[in-house]
């Protein structure tokens, strides 16, 4: 059961990374569609997003066959210079002011 939800949970993050340079093609294709209404910007829209939907497999597979696709996706989702920010030597904040004064 538990290898079951583990290769549920990286085929939703392989899913979710093809996604994300697809969706950015695809944002790039509608913009010069926009500016470009006619067979060309057609063609060069869906040109754009099958690039990025491409380039979104090919990471994506990279990634799953590597550290994992979980992985990757925590360790950007994760931000450990923001954990600290707040907590620095002698209660001083990183701006250099005083976390009580305000």
């Amino acid at each position: 059961m538990h290898k079951i939800f583990e290769i549920i949970t990286e085929i939703v993050g392989w899913i979710q990374i093809v996604l994300s340079p697809t969706l950015l093609g695809i944002g790039f294709s509608l913009g010069i569609y926009y500016y470009f209404p006619n067979q060309n910007g057609m063609i060069l829209g869906i040109t754009i997003s099958v690039i990025g939907f491409i380039i979104g497999l090919i990471w994506a597979t990279k990634k799953f066959k590597t550290t994992g696709t979980i992985h990757f996706l925590s360790r950007i989702i994760a931000t450990p210079e923001l954990d600290n920010l707040e907590k620095t030597e002698n209660g001083k904040t990183e701006s250099g002011k005083n976390k009580n004064s305000h």
